[in-house]
């Protein structure tokens, strides 16, 4: 059968979209593929349909609990009954029987973290794992070193299941990142398929106001006139709830929070109201949209400095999934990459941190240290490589250079994003050529440093009856089939 027939009797489309043929081709040719795709570009076909030539399963590796559940949603919208998730809402009984007959599965997601279990990776090493695929593959650049560092262990975890066949997929990526994907998953004789980052129907706006007033003045202008449904970034969890409420204040219906700090059933509540357009705006932290593939997003806007160009890219990226005109929108004041500089340095260790984590690094001793999850997991990470150090003063001196070059890496990031604010040339322009590519043409709204007009995106009025809340319960169930509601509940209870 041809790939294009396969396509359409699997998944009902008739083509394949710019560059997944050739990835999916590459694929089945058991080559290790690095891929970039723009967001929306269609990236799970390229390992689902070889999920169906392959002998053997695939393992997908993913970053949000989130994503993950996504794609088994829609995998099991299309009649696939042979996938899984595993994360935490996998109830007991479910996570016994997958170690039991992980085999069985077509589709395997994972954490991480998950795949450091010993349990987890015995099930998968007696599963015949034909596929393995990194989504959002710049993760391991971006998150892994700080949030994440199992990102850094994949590689192992890979050669520790035989060396299959990797795909590493992202949609934003510099030759610095595609390098460490390449090293940390130990890809070999690589073939790489990388495709314009640009998203032509995004219009994009930097707006420099004069004040932290002025900055919230113009966020209740565009939340008012600009046609939804629309995504605000902020930098706080604090943020994401001062914002909502004071839209909310402003008589604003469909408005919430989103933000790593909730309960699970509220964010997956709050990201399902979104997807089913009970929700008009989300105002949150960079903890949303990774998992959520909604087409008709149609602006994106950045209350806070993103602190490096690569989020910028992926959060604006959310908008026009349907490819009709959307708009992104920064809003900036003298000052705010103080507060990103202030949230790198938090996130870091400091020199005596370090001394007492070499000291005294017993987890029970954790919070007597003033020690972040965020700071002990890189501390971890790093005292694991510098395990080899004979005394304790090299391997402070050790993690003291590791954490430094960290620190140097995020500011010098910021100050590329610092640059994209202030130069005069083209905003387009200035994101491609960050990224080691070329602007080939210009859409007619394209930034506000050429042509640029907001008028096609105003709120278009038309009466809609007024959604009301009645608890996140009661909203599960009705979004949910049934069975997956009980799963949810089930699984709560047993925690």
């Amino acid at each position: 059968m041809h790939l294009e027939q396969l396509l359409e009797k699997t998944f009902g489309y008739r083509t394949f979209r710019l560059g997944q043929k050739e990835i999916i081709e590459d694929v089945l040719g058991k080559y290790d593929v690095l891929a970039m795709l723009p967001t929306g570009g269609g990236k799970s076909i390229c390992y689902q349909l070889p999920g169906y030539v392959l002998g053997g399963n695939v393992l997908i590796v993913s970053p949000l609990v989130s994503l993950m559940e996504d794609q088994v949603q829609q995998l099991r919208m299309r009649g696939e009954k042979r996938v899984i998730a595993l994360n935490s809402f996998l109830p007991d009984e479910m996570k016994k029987a997958a170690l039991a007959n992980l085999r069985y599965f077509r589709f395997i997601y994972a954490s991480p973290e998950i795949l450091q279990s010993p349990l987890w990776l015995q099930a998968l090493k007696k599963a015949a794992i034909a596929l393995f695929v990194v989504d959002e593959a710049h993760c391991i650049s971006q998150w892994g070193p700080d949030f994440r560092p199992d990102f850094l262990k994949l590689g192992m975890i890979r050669a520790q299941l035989g060396h299959p066949p990797c795909l590493a997929l992202t949609a934003t990526a510099t030759p610095e990142v595609m390098n460490d994907v390449i090293e940390t998953l130990q890809l070999t004789n690589v073939r790489k398929h990388i495709y314009p980052v640009d998203r032509q129907n995004i219009a994009i706006q930097v707006e420099c106001v004069a004040s932290a007033d002025e900055k919230l003045e113009r966020l209740l202008y565009y939340a008012k006139t600009l046609q939804g449904p629309g995504i605000i970034y902020v930098s706080s969890r604090q943020w994401a709830e001062t914002l909502a409420r004071k839209l909310q204040a402003e008589g604003m219906e469909g408005v919430a929070y989103y933000h790593g700090g909730m309960d699970p059933e509220q964010r997956m509540l709050v990201q399902q109201q979104f997807l089913c357009d009970q929700l008009q705006i989300v105002c949150c932290t960079n903890a949303f949209g990774m998992g959520v593939n909604k087409e008709n997003v149609r602006y994106v806007l950045h209350f806070h400095l993103p602190g490096q160009m690569e989020a910028y890219v992926q959060e604006i990226g959310r908008a026009g999934r349907d490819g009709k005109n959307s708009l992104a929108i920064l809003l900036y004041t003298h000052g705010d990459e103080d507060m990103v500089q202030s949230l790198i340095e938090a996130e870091l260790p400091t020199e005596e941190q370090i001394r007492l984590f070499v000291e005294h690094g017993s987890s029970a001793l954790r919070s007597m240290l003033g020690i972040s999850d965020v700071q002990w997991r890189l501390l971890q990470y790093l005292f694991e490589k510098e395990a080899s150090a004979h005394t304790a003063e090299e391997i402070v001196a050790n993690l003291r250079e590791a954490i430094d070059r960290r620190r140097k890496w995020k500011r010098k990031k910021l100050e590329q994003m610092r640059l994209f604010l202030f130069r005069p040339s083209c905003r387009r322009e200035q994101i491609v050529s960050y990224f080691h590519q070329s602007l080939t043409n210009k859409p007619e709204n394209c930034c506000d440093r050429c042509t640029f007009s907001l008028e096609s995106y105003r709120l278009k009025r038309h009466d809609e009856p007024a959604w009301t809340f009645c608890g996140w319960e009661e909203e599960l169930k009705r979004i949910f089939r049934n069975e997956e509601y009980t799963w949810i509940k089930g699984n709560k209870s047993n925690r």
